[in-house]
This record gives structure tokens, sequence and C-alpha cells, in this order.
């Protein structure tokens, strides 16, 4: 990959009581890219460019994992880090032009130059919104890593069309939630992993699942009947998952990347917010924690996770409160600043909104003007399927569809290993 230019970084501003002066014709003007964003034609030509480009791009992922990759692994992972990419900034599009997300960030000025980008890292996050995966995805993009970004995830998501076909492709962690079965995936996928020849993010949500009222109550009672610390803003994190990865990590990964996303409290933004053009602020921190800091017996791992999420939910209820994770969670400040976007999610989406677009409203109109019953029947039958495509996305980020994993009481093999845990806790 290309040497990076340093970072343009532009520090967040404080507020103002001036109000901007806007033109009459500049009112008018927002009103119809507002418009323009919310209507369901728009929404239409978005769907069929993600989800068109989407299969061309998991064919061609397909072509080269069976024609390139069993004679070089490493020219298959340099080409599928550019296909990737093109399909992943269509996301980073949909959150940085046509919702115009502010991403206000809290990262040390000095490691992001070193570090961001540079070396493989293994991100922690919380798990509380529908869109956190994508703030971190807007952020990736900012320090060039997002077509090497890797995840742990469920082991049915492989099998979606465009997004996961695309994950399976670029060696993703799918798990099945059977431990026996996931220790050895963990192990396996690793070990290919660290041997890339770029950087990569390999991204854990260690609560296991997104936070919902429901599932912290579950939490609270299992942490209460194991002694372990109860969190106010996010679940017990699982665990095992951190554990077993870390032993495979060592002498691979540079650092450990907390990574923790809050919106006001109030704030609950969705894909369907970002889909109509609704602007959101997040606020991102991350700091980087050198892999040799951790320890890596899988007692004292433990441990280490379960403080590592006391900090976390600190940083929360100090933002909850007062705005700032800082002013009242015990972390060393950093100001928050912006990094700027960059154009090439703007491009390739409009280039692929082109290449796809064009033919398809051409045959689609030729369907719908045929005369034919049949011809205008099948039209329709397109559209539909591209509006049920796109309704089906959004609904598998929707917490309200999320999984019912930690609903109940933890895994038994997870009880039993956090007994041990509980001993330093106490």
């Amino acid at each position: 990959m290309a040497e990076q230019p340093k970072y343009d970084v532009k520090t967040f501003p404080k507020c103002s009581t001036e109000l901007p002066i806007c033109t009459l014709g500049e009112v008018r003007m927002a009103g119809v890219v507002s418009y323009v964003k919310r209507s369901s034609v728009s929404h239409l030509l978005l769907a069929i460019t993600f989800f068109v480009s989407g299969l061309i791009i998991n064919l061609t992922q397909a072509l080269l994992y069976c024609g390139l990759r069993p004679f070089s692994k490493y020219l298959y992972r340099k080409i599928n880090y550019y296909v990737c990419y093109s399909l992943y900034c269509q996301l980073v599009f949909m959150a940085e032009w046509w919702a115009s997300t502010d991403l206000i960030i809290y990262i040390d000025r000095e490691d992001l130059e070193r570090y961001y980008g540079k070396e493989h890292g293994f991100l922690v996050m919380n798990h509380r919104y529908e869109v956190d995966w994508l703030m971190g995805w807007v952020l990736c993009d900012r320090v060039n890593i997002l077509g090497n970004c890797k995840t742990f995830a469920k082991k049915s998501i492989q099998y979606v069309p465009t997004m996961g076909w695309a994950w399976m492709f670029a060696e993703s962690i799918f798990l099945e939630r059977n431990w026996e079965k996931d220790k050895q995936t963990i192990g396996r996928q690793i070990k290919e992993l660290v041997d890339h020849p770029d950087p990569i993010w390999l991204l854990l949500m260690a609560e296991g699942t997104r936070f919902t009222t429901e599932k912290h109550e579950a939490s609270k009672n299992f942490a209460k009947e194991k002694g372990l610390p109860i969190l106010k803003h996010h679940l017990t994190p699982r665990t095992k998952g951190f554990t077993t990865s870390l032993p495979y990590l060592h002498g691979k990964f540079g650092a450990i990347y907390d990574v923790q996303l809050s919106f006001k409290k109030d704030e609950k933004p969705t894909m369907t917010d970002l889909l109509l053009g609704k602007s959101v602020q997040a606020h991102l921190y991350i700091s980087r924690i050198p892999l040799d800091q951790v320890p890596v017996e899988e007692e004292a791992c433990a441990q280490w996770l379960y403080e590592l999420y006391q900090k976390k939910d600190r940083m929360s209820d100090s933002f909850f409160h007062t705005g700032d994770f800082f002013a009242e969670s015990g972390v060393k400040r950093i100001e928050g600043y912006h990094l700027p976007r960059r154009y090439y999610s703007l491009i390739n989406t409009v280039t692929w909104g082109f290449m796809v677009v064009v033919p398809m409203v051409y045959y689609l109109l030729r369907l719908l003007t045929s005369g034919s019953t049949i011809y205008f029947s099948v039209g329709i039958g397109i559209i539909g399927i591209f509006f049920l495509l796109l309704s089906k996305m959004i609904g598998m980020t929707k917490i309200s569809k999320a999984s019912s994993y930690g609903k109940t009481a933890t895994t038994p093999t997870e009880m039993k290993d956090s007994s041990s845990a509980t001993k330093k806790t106490e």
C-alpha cells in the first residue's frame, strides 16, 4: 500500500452563539436537498447501486478466491483490499456525504501519526447503537485501513449476499456460539490473519450482543451473582473470545485499541436516519494499548478486560451526564478534533451509480412502458425486490431485531470461567 500522508487534523471548534445568515436561495436549496434525501426514488437508486455492485464485487471475489488465492495468497489479499473497499465505502458514503455525519475523535495525535493504519490492531468496542460499527468504518476510511477491516460475527451473516459474502472472502471470523467449535475457529482464523501483508484491524465487541434494557438486566443479574462489577451502560463482557485470541496476537499485532463511541444521551441514530439524510454527531474515543501491557495468562487477561469495561462505563456515564468523556471518568483528557473526510467514498459511489443505475433504469423503463402486462409486472417485481433487500439490510441493524443472545444467564462455560476472575475483582 502507498505511504500515507500526514493527517490534516482539524481541532473541534468551540460552540458559537452566533447564528449563520442564510439567503432565501440557500434555504430553498437546503429544502430541495432534504426532499431528495427523503425521496423513495433516491432510496431505490441507492439500493440498486449497492446491491448490484455488491453482487458484482462478490463474483469478483469468488473468481479471485478460486483462481488466484491457491497460487498467491499475498496477491489475493492485496487485490481484495481494494475490492472490499469498493463495497464498504458505499456505506461510508451514506454516513459521510449523504447524512453529513460529524465525527469528533479523541485520539492522541502522536499515536495517530505513528500507528493508526500502519500496524495490525485488535479493536475492543462498545456495542450500544445500531450504527456504531459504521461510525467506526468512517474513522477507518480516514486512516486508510477500511478495506482491511475484519470482525468477529455470527456465522449466519456469512450467507447474506453482498456484505456477508464480502466478509467471508475477506477472512472475517464467523462464530457459531458453540464454544468447542468457536475456539478452534478463532485459533485457525487468527493464525491466517496475522500473516496479512498489510495492516489489518480486527474488531471484537466483547459484550457479545447489542445493548438493550432486557439484556442489561440479565447482565446485571449475572454480575451480581458472580460478584463482578455492575456496569450501568454496558453489558458484562464475555471474556472467552478475548482471552483465546490474545495468545495468537502476541508478537504479530502491535496493540489493542480501546474504542468508545457515544452520541448525546437521548440520541440513538439508526440506519434509517442516515438513509433519510439526518445528520448525526458522533464522539469517538480511541486509546492505543501496546499488546505487551496486556497479560497473556487467561485469568489475568479476563480480569484486565473487566477492568477495561469499568473504564468504558465511567466514560459513558461521564458523557451522558456532562457531554464530556473526561469530566467525571478520571480518564486523561484528550481534546476532540476532526479528521477531514476523503473523497474516495464519494467518487467510488458515484462511479458505481453511473455504471449500474443508468442501464438498470433504462431496462426498467422499457419493461414498465412496454405495454405488456407481464413485462410491467416483472418491472414492478424488480423494484419491489430492491426495496425488500434494502429493508432487510436495515432490519439486520435494528436493535429490536437483534439476536436473543444475552437475554438469559451466561452460558455454563462462561460462568465457570468468570468465577476465577471474580476472586481478583473482589
